[in-house]
């Protein structure tokens, strides 16, 4: 059995790509931007996408150099095809943004939820892009791009992790049948230990305020992944304050080509003491 690893900080291995801190605000407005960029591309709208790409707009391809005019041109040819064909025409999502600028450059990463008929069955792609921008006049203008290439076992559990969260903030139990093997199990911080019926049910006890993920590592070997990571939160069980930093071990297996949850631990990270004399 092939066996390989990969350990990703944040899923996006962003850190050697950051350009320093910029606000929230910031990265709203470069999200907007692409998000932007993303619909006029749906619509081929060719006067738009000519504000998007610099015109010294270069990315570097397997077929050879790709250029702001070729760019565009292939956005737009690609458009037409889906206005002719509704039906057949795929659709695409972007979601969990990683966005690093300084007041005149930014990188942006997103993954693409991309759904396409394949011999008449929907069937769901995941890739990932890397958008490198600089700021030209005032205005933010692509630069190059990357990306685009279907995410690794390991990058998909680590996406998965982070569905997992938002589906917990939103006490999505749907979400919990579709991906928990039939065999889950849940060992708490505590001790407590849930199989796969009570922990969905206990979801309707759980609220989340927040929920952030750090310090995640994956490690896939053949149908079996294992992810570890931090997850700071701040949330109730029932009336119980259940907020703080805890670590966790979550295995995955593949079954039937899709990767299900097979079991959970949570251990709480005490805060240290401060050193006495």
């Amino acid at each position: 059995m092939k066996r390989f690893f990969v350990t990703i900080i944040l899923v996006i291995a962003a850190s050697s790509l950051a350009l320093g801190q910029c606000s929230d605000a910031d990265k709203r407005k470069l999200e907007a931007f692409d998000r932007a960029w993303g619909e006029a591309g749906r619509r081929g709208d060719q006067a738009f996408l000519q504000t998007v790409y610099a015109d010294d707009y270069m990315n570097i391809t397997p077929a050879g150099n790709l250029t702001k005019a070729q760019a565009i041109e292939n956005t737009v040819r690609t458009a037409e095809r889906a206005k002719a064909n509704p039906q057949n025409a795929d659709g695409i999502a972007h979601d969990y943004y990683v966005i690093n600028c300084t007041p005149n450059t930014a990188t942006i990463t997103h993954r693409n939820v991309i759904t396409a008929k394949v011999d008449g069955k929907e069937q769901k792609f995941l890739t990932r892009s890397v958008h490198f921008l600089e700021k030209r006049g005032g205005e933010w203008r692509v630069i190059s791009d990357a990306g685009g290439g279907p995410l690794n076992e390991g990058a998909r559990l680590l996406y998965m992790e982070m569905e997992w969260a938002d589906a917990a903030k939103r006490r999505d139990m749907a979400w919990m049948e579709r991906h928990y093997a039939d065999d889950y199990r849940w060992t708490g911080p505590d001790g407590t230990f849930n199989d796969r019926r009570t922990d969905i049910d206990e979801t309707k006890n759980v609220t989340f305020d927040s929920m952030e993920l750090s310090d995640m590592q994956v490690t896939v070997n053949g149908d079996t992944g294992v992810v570890t990571g931090v997850n700071t939160l701040k949330g109730k069980y029932k009336n119980q304050d259940i907020s703080g930093k805890y670590r966790f071990t979550d295995t995955f297996v593949k079954q039937n080509g899709e990767w299900k949850i097979l079991a959970s631990q949570s251990t709480r990270v005490m805060p240290q003491q401060a050193a006495t004399k």
